[in-house]
């Protein structure tokens, strides 16, 4: 049965190249209303293309093979803001953040934080790591702004429009404020933690970002992350948890864990377990 199939290098290659191709448009793709359209479109065209074979419509069959010529135009059309979005990000942000940009940003993050916790101001930030947050961008407004102590301070003053959403940071920028986050559903979150606490245990869940939280009740200062929340941190420890996590950590995490992940021996998972463990407890 497989004796005529013969796969040389290059054809692995070119198998490679598209399994790439594809797993990168998805991740494009993925958390956009253009995700939605997609799949759509795709459902249509299988269901069609599986019509035309079981009842032999061949003229129906022959419109659409005409139609998938025109198909990577329509695609440009249909997806234009995508597109456009993806191609100014890539030709506006550097592929490697140095550390001491990160380690600005984190700086910027605690000296605002800290004024806002004095004058008990509530607060809600994220900070995207590797996992996209696009779909919790688009519920807020978007800002596209060098973070600042100043307007990260200006944005949570109280009785203005974007006070009580949160901000998504990306990199050394603002990209979104005013923020819907998902709440979480655990049921063991203590009872007395408002809205912005279990928005921040929530986007924790849904994606691998870090998120900073002042209580404006107490200005107690909380940072989520992996679904945990760890309350009543000072200046001091927050910098370290922030640096652990967002400067520390980022440069290899990605390929560790791609690498732990991959392993699915028992001695694998026990260092997957093993490294999100350290990170928890190097935060801590």
């Amino acid at each position: 049965m497989w004796s005529g199939l013969q796969i040389g290098l290059e054809d692995a290659f070119q198998i490679l190249a598209m399994a790439w191709a594809y797993y990168y448009v998805f991740l494009f793709f993925r958390g956009t209303r253009g995700a939605q359209v997609l799949v759509g479109l795709a459902l249509v065209l299988v269901i069609l293309t599986g019509l035309t074979q079981v009842f032999s419509l061949n003229e129906l069959n022959w419109v659409l093979r005409k139609i998938s010529v025109f198909l990577g135009l329509a695609l440009l059309v249909i997806f234009q803001p995508e597109i456009r979005r993806a191609l100014a990000e890539l030709g506006r942000q550097p592929v490697f953040v140095a550390s001491a940009q990160k380690r600005n940003v984190v700086d910027h993050i605690v000296n605002a934080v800290a004024q806002l916790a004095d004058q008990r101001v509530g607060a809600l930030i994220a900070v995207e790591r590797e996992i996209g947050t696009r779909a919790f961008q688009e519920t807020g407004v978007k800002v596209d702004a060098t973070v600042s102590p100043e307007l990260l301070a200006s944005i949570f003053f109280p009785h203005t429009p974007l006070h009580d959403g949160g901000v998504i940071i990306r990199g050394n920028k603002i990209v979104a404020a005013g923020c819907v986050f998902p709440l979480t559903q655990n049921a063991d979150i203590q009872k007395q933690l408002g809205t912005r606490h279990r928005a921040a245990i929530g986007i924790c869940e849904e994606t691998d970002a870090v998120a900073v939280v002042v209580s404006e009740e107490t200005g107690t200062i909380s940072v989520a992350h992996r679904g945990r929340l760890s309350r009543g941190l000072n200046e001091d420890r927050l910098r370290r948890f922030l640096t652990v996590l967002l400067v520390k950590g980022q440069g290899d995490t990605a390929w560790r864990r791609a690498q732990v992940k991959l392993d699915l021996t028992p001695e694998g998972i026990a260092k997957a377990d093993e490294l999100a463990g350290q990170e928890d407890r190097s935060a801590d």
